[in-house]
């Protein structure tokens, strides 16, 4: 395996994409540190300390943590690119509904380019509405955290403030957008999910910090003080949760094809036997990714109308909070359901093992085949979505019942380690095949260069 980095370097077209990612990157992270002109950096921080375990503060903690801190800084890249994810759920829902989307996305490429055009156009908006909220907390943090109405963090106020913050935070979102874009086709792996990885990386040199800060001082965590004991069982409990996690993104159900032997006469019979790999969890992160950008409206909406704010429906969409548990993974399931639907054809399959003279034994070709194969993926769809829903409730469940730090609890399963480990192995597939085209083994053989006889 360490050959297989080492020849990554050598392949010259591989190299360039490494760099280009890696430089990208570094951008990312340069948005995400560069505070927005007219905020008091110190009374910020000042603040988001002061916020932890208030209503409001989980959600602000695990949107910071997708925007890699950008938030707790009010950075230029404080929206992330969560508004370009927002646009996109927007736009998967939309299709199926709206005829003339559909009719795009039967176009093939040209189709597909005018809708990501035109969730190009939608994250605009959507960064305008979520870069003026996000600019009024700063101006009245009372807004959000309750008790917080007198606290200053912005030097000048006014409407030059506001304006300037909204048209900065929104170039902001869309210089990250277009980094993703770039990353995708210039780079390695899918530029979004990749940035939203690094940004959740960021923050794991904090978590371990906190977590040698814990063992120290002994603070009580749970109702008992927090010893080494603990904390080497929640390394261990880390390395369970990351083994489960990669055998849930690895994991597929094979259904044997048989292909006819070509020939004619008496010469046809049974050829070779060859596999469809089914995927358990086929949707990957996506369906958390939904869940959380989705999730994050409700928590502002429910705030903003008084009778909603005045019975506290704002506290069911707290992140920890039963209710928001039980809503996430309702979400998660359904959006693992929604992607299978819009990205998995059966009938398209069962029509190219036709054509390519495959069959399933024991089903008929054509429609059968096609029943079978979708009864088949529904089945397993449902158990990944429910293992899916399980590793992402680990971090919300130890943060509630056991008091970790959401800091430390978010890196022990959930979204931050589903969506890191899914994206490193995506990305590690892509590299992969770049070596296997250049005659290299990949990363689960020796990392020495084949002969031109495929030995």
């Amino acid at each position: 395996m360490i050959s297989a980095y080492i020849n990554s370097v050598r392949i010259p077209e591989l190299r360039k994409r490494i760099v280009f990612t890696l430089g990208i990157i570094a951008l990312c992270r340069v948005t995400a540190n560069v505070p927005t002109p007219g905020v008091d950096a110190a009374a910020l921080e000042a603040l988001f300390d002061s916020v932890q375990g208030q209503q409001g503060g989980g959600l602000v903690t695990m949107f910071d943590l997708f925007s890699g801190g950008a938030l707790q800084n009010f950075a230029v890249g404080a929206l992330g690119i969560m508004p370009y994810i927002s646009a996109s759920i927007i736009m998967q829902l939309m299709t199926p509904v709206l005829p003339a989307l559909e009719k795009l996305q039967r176009e093939g490429e040209s189709g597909r380019m005018k809708i990501n055009q035109y969730t190009r156009y939608l994250t605009v908006l959507i960064c305008i509405v979520q870069g003026f909220a996000a600019t009024r907390v700063m101006l009245n943090p009372g807004m959000l955290f309750r008790g917080q109405g007198d606290v200053q963090v912005v030097i000048t106020s006014g409407p030059l403030f506001m304006v300037a913050s909204v048209i900065i935070l929104t170039a902001g979102a869309m210089l990250i957008m277009w980094l993703g874009e770039q990353v995708t086709e210039r780079g390695i792996g899918n530029g979004a999910s990749l940035i939203i990885t690094v940004n959740i990386i960021s923050a794991l040199p904090a978590a371990v910090f906190q977590m040698i800060r814990l063992v120290r001082s002994g603070q009580a965590v749970g109702g008992t003080s927090f010893t080494m004991i603990h904390a080497l069982l929640l390394i261990a409990m880390f390395v369970a949760v990351c083994a489960a996690t990669v055998a849930l993104t690895q994991g597929h159900r094979k259904i044997p094809i048989k292909h006819a032997r070509r020939g004619g006469g008496r010469t046809a019979g049974a050829g070779q036997t060859s596999y469809l790999p089914l995927r358990v969890n086929f949707s990957g992160v996506m369906p958390i990714i939904f869940a959380s950008a989705i999730l994050v409206f409700p928590r502002f909406v429910v705030d903003r109308i008084p009778f909603t704010r005045e019975m506290g429906w704002g506290a069911y969409f707290q992140p920890g909070h039963n209710m928001y548990l039980l809503i996430f993974g309702a979400m998660i399931i359904i959006f693992s359901y929604f992607w299978v639907a819009n990205q998995f054809n059966p009938l398209q399959i069962s029509d190219n093992l036709q054509k390519q003279g495959g069959y399933i034994p024991g089903i008929r070709p054509g429609q059968p085949t096609a029943e079978f194969i979708d009864a088949t993926m529904t089945r397993i769809t449902f158990a990944g979505s429910l293992f899916l829903t399980a590793i992402a409730l680990i971090p919300m469940v130890l943060a509630q019942q056991f008091d970790i730090p959401f800091t430390i609890s978010s890196f022990f399963g959930g979204t931050s380690l589903l969506i890191m480990v899914g994206v490193m192995l995506d990305t590690l597939r892509h590299v992969e095949a770049h070596l296997l085209s250049h005659h290299y083994d990949g990363f689960l053989s020796k990392g020495k260069l084949r002969s031109r006889r495929g030995g």
